[in-house]
């Protein structure tokens, strides 16, 4: 089965040009319109997601030829067609970067590119640059080039003058701080951080009006997967308490949707603010940034307790990243400040001011393969031993242990449990 619909795949020389921002404000603009806009983000990503979800109005899901699987993207972008009037997709970093990359998905489903090139401290080099991306591989079709952060109308017209003949000028935005998308260590500051997100958003859908970006796509064929895969529901009637707040939020919907199809109910609690674990059989604490929230967490006493005792019962417990850190004795952060935290794992953790892995992992643990990625800025010294080691499959992202202790489970990996629902189960099952 084919279904065709307008879409657009928004991609850039590198990370910082501006794509975040121009795809956000693409959604928002066809949303006021009264479309019904499906917005998905390349790679593993969990920041841009929230911030283009708030531009939509409907969840962000990821699309990773390896992580993911092209299955999986076929799927998602097909179910897509079925329901919304726009698709857009979102790059990761540059438009080649990574194998499989960004342009890679763009070729698969042969998706038209809209090219975001920072303009700002360039003249003629942006022709340059727009034609290296148009051209370093083969097989990608280009919807057009945008500038941002342009200086003036004259500069612009500088900007637009030196594309090649072929490529077209869909327009550009000017330098404008009050729709600027602020950012931290991990990436964008999250999306419920910032009071006036949809302003800002709103701000560049306005100024995406007058320019020839703002017109619908050109449409493009999806097709259906052969057969849908048939998920066993093994977490029947099994409630599984997730932790979402300010501290704990790298969740992919993904991941959520896959919980549920194998029957699981989903309970959402703040271990920042609530006191007690919502009734459960098995808890999962996502990464975040517990390192921000330290103060808030080490004097909360109640939940500690709760999630110690939850363990002490026998019951699952998997901590990805942000997750493992609240679970270790103390974490310290990137001013030297200590906080005494939930000691279910023995060692500690320390900030670092540069990143200290990035990268896809896959890791074959006893409930079997799963995919996923890595990214923090922490160190972990822990007297446990690994149970498991994840592997990179680009050979130089490093492996993260994999502890056990009782049914606790907990790594650096963030793992995408559609990559294998039945050993994602597994993980939350006595």
């Amino acid at each position: 089965m084919v279904t065709t619909r307008p879409a657009l795949f928004v991609a850039a020389p590198a990370s910082n040009q501006g794509k975040t921002t121009i795809a956000a404000g693409l959604a928002r603009l066809h949303a006021r319109r009264g479309r019904r806009v499906q917005v998905f983000k390349c790679g593993p990503d969990f920041l841009d997601p929230q911030i283009l979800a708030v531009a939509s109005g409907a969840p962000v899901y990821n699309l990773d030829l390896w992580m993911c699987g092209e299955e999986d993207a076929a799927a998602r972008l097909h179910g897509a067609a079925l329901e919304a009037d726009l698709i857009l997709v979102e790059s990761v970093m540059g438009l080649y970067d990574g194998s499989p990359s960004g342009a890679d998905i763009a070729r698969r489903f042969r998706m038209p590119v809209l090219a975001v090139i920072d303009g700002a401290k360039m003249a003629q080099t942006f022709g340059a640059v727009a034609l290296g991306l148009s051209n370093y591989r083969p097989g990608l079709t280009f919807a057009g080039v945008f500038a941002n952060r342009v200086g003036s109308p004259g500069h612009a017209a500088m900007l637009r003058d030196s594309l090649p003949p072929d490529l077209t000028w869909l327009g550009c935005l000017a330098r404008d701080t009050e729709a600027t998308l602020p950012e931290r260590h991990l990436g964008l500051v999250q999306a419920a951080e910032v009071g006036d997100l949809l302003a800002r958003i709103d701000r560049v859908a306005d100024a995406l009006e007058g320019t020839e970006a703002a017109a619908l796509p050109p449409p493009v064929e999806f097709v259906a997967a052969a057969a849908p895969r048939v998920v066993p529901r093994l977490l029947e009637g099994v409630r599984i308490a997730v932790a979402r707040d300010a501290a704990f939020s790298f969740i992919y919907p993904a991941n959520l949707d896959c919980l549920a199809a194998q029957g699981a109910r989903l309970v959402f609690f703040s271990p920042v603010c609530d006191r007690q674990l919502p009734s459960c059989e098995a808890l999962w604490l996502p990464g975040g940034y517990p390192e921000l929230h330290l103060a808030r967490l080490s004097a909360n006493a109640d939940m500690k307790s709760a999630i110690r005792a939850h363990h002490e019962r026998g019951r699952p417990v998997l901590a990805e990243c942000g997750g493992m850190l609240y679970l270790l004795q103390s974490l310290t952060d990137t001013q030297g400040q200590s906080a005494t935290l939930s000691g279910l794992l023995p060692g500690h953790a320390v900030m670092q001011p540069r990143l200290a892995a990035l990268g896809p992992q896959h890791v074959n643990l006893p409930e079997g393969e799963l995919r996923g990625h890595t990214f923090h800025y922490s160190r972990l010294h822990t007297s446990l031993a690994p149970i498991a080691r994840s592997r990179s499959p680009i050979g130089r992202a490093g492996t993260e242990p994999v502890y056990r202790v009782g049914q606790l489970t907990a790594s650096y990996v963030h793992l995408y449990f559609p990559s294998n629902p039945q050993a994602a189960a597994r993980l939350f099952m006595r």
